[in-house]
């Protein structure tokens, strides 16, 4: 495994990967700028957890994210549902057992499926919809389950294009050529 060389900055600890989590998280920002009524919050928080030292870590931290968030937001539905169903103005103290069958729930589907680190995103989403849903809250689930997506997939384009490897080709192509020396400096005649 390749040892970790961040660019050394004058702020501790920024490296490449921080500045492609920042730049990521900028560019959904910058696309969320154009939907009317749509918050980046979500989108943002897809493209940070999305981003990792490389496209590996990348796929596995983002699928993470995106995973958990799709299985926790159809089983927060499913409950929110059923909660509503029963009681339809809503009951907390409902809430307090369907938190634990969801996070059971989707604890076995996240093993089922061999995607053990989607149960804390997955949670997080859970928890979010039966505790925190505004009166739309299929719209709600559906657009979190989207702009998690959108995060993600903007992390992958950027760690994709801007990956350790394909800068360091452009940094020695560039810095290269400045400092050759030029064919009349090279050739030792005075």
């Amino acid at each position: 495994m390749e040892e970790h060389n961040p660019i050394h900055a004058p702020i501790p600890g920024l490296g490449l990967r921080s500045l492609k989590t920042a730049l990521a998280a900028m560019m959904v920002a910058v696309i969320y700028a154009f939907i009317p009524d749509h918050d980046p919050t979500f989108a943002c928080i897809g493209a940070i957890f999305g981003m990792g030292e490389d496209m590996q870590n990348s796929r596995r931290s983002g699928g993470n994210r995106f995973f958990g968030t799709i299985i926790g937001g159809f089983i927060g539905l499913g409950l929110y549902w059923l909660e509503h169903l029963l009681f339809p103005a809503g009951n907390q103290w409902l809430r307090i057992p369907l938190v634990f069958i969801g996070v059971i729930v989707m604890i076995s589907m996240c093993v089922l499926f061999h995607w053990p680190g989607g149960v804390q995103p997955g949670g997080v989403v859970l928890c979010i919809i039966l505790f925190s849903t505004p009166a739309h809250h299929i719209d709600y689930a559906i657009w979190r389950m989207i702009d998690t997506g959108v995060g993600v997939a903007l992390a992958l384009v950027v760690n994709y294009f801007l990956s350790r490897e394909r800068l360091g080709k452009w940094y020695h192509l560039l810095f290269k050529k400045k400092n050759e020396p030029s064919s009349e400096e090279g050739s030792g005649e005075e």
